[in-house]
């Protein structure tokens, strides 16, 4: 039976590391189905079958610079003081005392075994002036020296950056077999929230969670599909939930997850399936009211209405669900150990989340708190770059005191050279 942790209030909350424990054990979670793309279209999409090289890169012997290939034998003991001379040869092999002149990527002539670099020579006629000794295979790229024939160019469930791209490229690949992208169904309710443009009461404010959470999506490798806006009406937030697992691989819902009158998402997704809703309620600052549920083997995220707590919610439990679909293992942040340039309180019980701006001076890292006075101010995570996990048994971090920042943005260029 699922573990329902709503109760009245929120009086007990599941952890951080239990919630996740409970979601995925009752979900069966495959990477998705392989489809075929062209090479071109293959940034940041995750690879699903190894690539084993079918031939040697590079396929011959060729030059990495600029320069003229010689036996190296003649050029030792040459200087500037003592140069040696070279007699320049167009022929497709060298002899002792040539020197055929090469570019970049050129296939190194029979005979050759090292390349001098033009700005070691002077070229006076037909002949050279060496002012600098080689050794045997300098300059020179060696048959299979990048990729070897049969060795693996790139692994099943590496995210494909553009340097893998160019790999592929060439070793001669023009299409790729990558994981689907998952589809995510974003749904925000709340007769409060009136869409961007549009002309709002008094009482009402623009919805922007919808285009967070879809962005996270985009961000992560996913395909985001918008379910719109829906009312604090039990019917149509069961109408488009409903339409989201029918459509999507995952449902993500933003707002009504309190427990309040008007929070009915909870509600509406028991009503809809089994299990229904694992956990309501984790101990987590922000992000509390989060909820995970799981209907038909389909997850349901709901998230809180507040932007930065749906935010840190999407990060703890959304991010890790959406890479298992794709096929990868989690993709760490970028970690950073830097000084906290004041104290900052965090949620005895809770696992806090610090929103710090992380600098540099004078060769070490600081991490500046971004003050908060509550998870909808969303402007603090424009001015923060990453942010410190606070465990549940901590009162407080001190000023002075080394933490490990997870950053989710570049630290600004300004920052460095203060």
């Amino acid at each position: 039976m699922p573990v329902l942790a709503r109760l009245k209030g929120f009086q007990k909350l599941v952890t951080v590391e239990e919630a996740e424990k409970l979601f995925f054990a009752n979900l069966e979670i495959k990477p998705l189905k392989a489809e075929t793309v062209p090479l071109r279209q293959a940034l940041n999409r995750v690879l699903a079958k190894d690539i084993l090289a079918k031939e040697d890169l590079p396929r011959f012997d060729r030059s990495a610079v600029d320069g003229f290939a010689v036996k190296a034998e003649d050029t030792f003991g040459a200087s500037q003081f003592k140069p040696k001379t070279l007699k320049i040869t167009t022929a497709t092999a060298i002899k002792g005392g040539e020197a055929k002149q090469v570019w970049t990527g050129n296939p190194i002539p029979n005979g050759a075994n090292a390349v001098l670099m033009i700005e070691n020579v002077k070229r006076v006629n037909d002949e050279i002036e060496v002012w600098t000794a080689v050794v045997p295979g300098e300059n020179v790229s060696k048959r299979g020296e990048d990729i070897a024939q049969g060795e693996v160019a790139v692994k099943a469930g590496t995210r494909l950056k553009p340097q893998h791209l160019g790999l592929l490229a060439s070793l001669g690949i023009t299409e790729i077999s990558v994981y689907k992208m998952p589809k995510v169904a974003v749904l925000a309710t709340g007769n409060e929230l009136v869409e961007a443009g549009g002309k709002p009461r008094k009482d009402q404010i623009f919805e922007a969670n919808r285009l967070i959470i879809a962005s996270l999506c985009q961000e992560l490798g996913a395909e985001p599909l918008d379910l719109g806006i829906a009312k604090d009406d039990l019917k149509e937030i069961s109408s488009k939930i409903s339409q989201g697992l029918e459509s999507a691989d995952v449902v993500a819902t933003t707002g009504g997850t309190s427990v309040g009158a008007s929070d009915l998402v909870p509600t509406a997704v028991n009503a809809i399936g089994k299990p229904g809703v694992i956990v309501h309620g984790v101990a987590m600052r922000p992000a509390m009211p989060t909820a995970l549920a799981v209907i038909n083997n389909k997850p349901v995220i709901i998230l809180s209405g507040n932007p930065v707590a749906a935010m840190f919610g999407f990060e703890v439990f959304a991010r890790p669900l959406i890479f298992k679909m794709l096929g990868v293992k989690h993709e760490a942040r970028p970690v950073v150990n830097a000084k906290l340039t004041r104290r900052t309180a965090t949620a005895l019980g809770r696992k806090t989340f610090v929103r710090v701006r992380v600098f540099q001076r004078g060769g070490e890292f600081y991490a500046e708190p971004i003050s908060a006075k509550g998870s909808g101010v969303i402007s603090t995570m424009t001015k923060a770059n990453g942010y410190v996990v606070a465990s549940e048994n901590r009162e407080g971090l001190a000023e002075g005191e080394i933490v490990q920042v997870r950053l989710f943005d570049v630290l600004e260029e300004s920052d460095q050279y203060v």
